[in-house]
């Protein structure tokens, strides 16, 4: 009998999937990874794995009959997540919490913590699937293609997939909501949040300021042309793709399509300069089966949303890679992840260095 931990949060998705769990006649166990963080942070309570969400989850799994386990990973967070995400934006970068969270805590410190605990496999809420091919195991998407979520899961290790369990992988979304209420589960009724969990209200600006963050110096607005149109504030203040809050006026709408941290630009234009042919990436983690001597074809997610472009993709050398795209891409964000597809399967992901922009 597997002996499995359910990374419990607090919310719908996870406590469905313990009540799965535990109808499939496995051995289940709670777990909530607290997030209440050190003193000096200006967030001491964040929406997800904070006290409240601690609770919700302890009496979901005593409405279950089950065990809950609650570990202190405030410090953690700290380390793993946040002073990248503050590392990143200073860089003129947009990360992605959510992946890193995954990666560096949920599939790394929390397995290894379950582990001690006497488990033998990890499961969570994700809307992603796991399923055993002829060449190994697979990450592969969601049945449901708006809650597909394998996009942040691209940096599970290859050699962990045998051990964690996705149960919602092949659910909709209202299916879940309606087993919540039919395991008559405390938190049936708990709305949705779309907001990075350290970052009540979605104001990451508030936390770069509560850590005395330096958004950087002012320097150069420029177009397209490499003319000076402006001045900005610190490149920590602007992403790609931005339009609102530039303070300039170019007599057409203006988007910043270009971060240059090395000569402190920023670059902006009209929308059709957001097109880029290409990316590279870097720190790539391979979850397909043998790794490719090759260029190949794939399809490929540059952003969390339901849409694939398809692309040419070649391995460089220590986890690097460029992509081709077959036709360009608006957006292409530094920062972000772009994950590789061969049909459903997640073939691997690595983080975006820079687009490939022909006019500069």
């Amino acid at each position: 009998m597997k002996k499995v931990f359910v990374a419990m949060s607090g919310g719908v998705d996870s406590s469905v999937a313990a009540a799965l769990l535990k109808e499939e006649g496995h051995e289940v166990a709670g777990v909530t990874m607290c997030f209440e963080l050190p003193e000096g942070t200006g967030h001491g309570r964040p929406r997800c794995c904070g006290l409240e969400s601690i609770e919700d989850a302890r009496r979901v799994a005593k409405a279950l009959g089950i065990a809950h386990h609650v570990l202190n990973y405030g410090d953690a967070l700290e380390e793993a997540v946040i002073r990248d995400f503050v590392a990143e934006y200073q860089k003129g970068r947009t990360p992605n919490p959510c992946v890193r969270c995954n990666t560096r805590l949920k599939f790394d410190r929390l397995w290894r913590d379950v582990q001690k605990l006497g488990g033998t496999h990890l499961a969570t809420g994700h809307y992603a699937r796991i399923e055993q091919e002829s060449d190994g195991w697979a990450l592969k998407k969601g049945r449901d293609p708006r809650k597909d979520q394998s996009y942040f899961l691209h940096g599970i290790p290859r050699n962990l997939l045998s051990r964690v369990l996705f149960p919602l992988g092949g659910s909709q979304k209202d299916e879940v909501r309606g087993l919540a209420w039919r395991y008559k589960l405390p938190v049936a009724e708990k709305p949705e949040s779309q907001d990075i969990c350290f970052v009540p209200g979605g104001r990451y600006q508030d936390l770069l300021a509560s850590r005395g963050a330096d958004p950087g110096r002012p320097g150069d607005f420029l177009d397209h042309t490499g003319k000076v149109v402006g001045q900005h504030r610190g490149i920590g203040h602007y992403t790609v793709g931005q339009r609102e809050g530039l303070g300039i006026a170019l007599g057409y709408p203006a988007y910043v399509f270009l971060i240059d941290p090395a000569e402190n630009k920023v670059f902006v234009g009209p929308r059709e300069h957001l097109l880029s042919g290409g990316l590279e990436a870097s720190g790539l983690n391979w979850l397909g089966a043998d790794f490719p001597k090759e260029t190949i074809e794939a399809d490929l997610k540059i952003r969390y949303n339901p849409f694939e472009v398809r692309g040419t993709v070649t391995f460089l050398s220590e986890g690097r890679l460029r992509v081709l795209f077959r036709e360009p891409q608006p957006a292409v964000t530094p920062g972000q992840s772009v994950v590789l597809y061969d049909g459903d399967r997640v073939l691997g992901g690595a983080v975006i260095d820079r687009a490939l922009i022909k006019d500069l």
